[in-house]
Formats: structure tokens, C-alpha cells, sequence
């Protein structure tokens, strides 16, 4: 991620700050709640394709808009850098999923590694 990624990354988490802030609802937004709202809005993208539906372009920006706001409203309560949380989840996936054996394959790496257990690791 370079800096104007960064820069991105760091004005969209104005954006819901402020957001949250203009409205008074920072009481509101407790880590519990946020988690909560995070997982209905992701229930609610799945939805949009339930019984193989083709969602419309608005449908799934307002989903994916919802999602992203509650993840980045958790970021901020939390105080998590996203980029550096995603960049240590890729890493321990590349040692979980080494490409040479996962590569075409959609199998859990349980299944493929047998013996091995994933260290409560999600």
C-alpha cells in the first residue's frame, strides 16, 4: 500500500468519524454494536444473491458501503491499523495456503495437510 493508498485509507476514516460524530452517536457505537452491525450488513450482501440472484450495481455499492463503514468505524474504536492487520492475515494465510499445494484447489488446508492444526488461528 503506498502512501496515497494511505492517505485514502486514512480520509475514509475521517469520513466515518465524522460521520459518527455530527450525530451524537458515538455512545452508540460501541465495539459489541459495531461487530454486531458488521456482521447483519454482511448478511445483508448475502442476500443480495440468495436463490442466485444477480444483485443490482446499486444494491451491492450500498451493501459493500454499509460493510466498509462498520469495519472502518471498528478500526477507529479499536484502534487497528488495517493495512498492517491485513498485510500479518496474508502472511499467516501464505504459510497456511503455500500456493504450490492450494493452487486450483478450493479444499480447507486441513485437508490437505493432514496432522497439522491451525493454532485457533481463523
Amino acid at each position: 500500500m503506498d502512501s496515497k493508498d494511505e492517505n485514502a485509507l486514512a480520509e475514509l476514516k475521517g469520513l466515518v468519524s465524522d460521520f459518527i460524530s455530527e450525530r451524537d452517536w458515538d455512545r452508540y457505537h460501541r465495539p459489541k454494536d459495531v461487530a454486531m452491525a458488521l456482521s447483519i450488513e454482511a448478511g445483508e450482501l448475502m442476500e443480495l444473491y440468495l436463490w442466485d440472484r444477480s444483485p443490482g450495481r446499486e444494491d451491492l455499492e450500498d451493501e459493500l458501503g454499509d460493510i466498509l463503514f462498520f469495519l472502518l468505524d471498528m478500526s477507529i474504536r479499536e484502534d487497528v491499523d488495517l493495512k498492517e492487520a491485513l498485510k500479518r492475515k496474508l502472511e499467516k494465510n501464505r504459510v497456511k495456503y503455500p500456493a504450490d499445494l492450494v493452487r486450483g484447489s478450493d479444499l480447507k488446508y486441513t485437508k490437505y495437510r493432514e496432522g497439522e492444526d491451525d493454532g485457533g488461528q481463523g
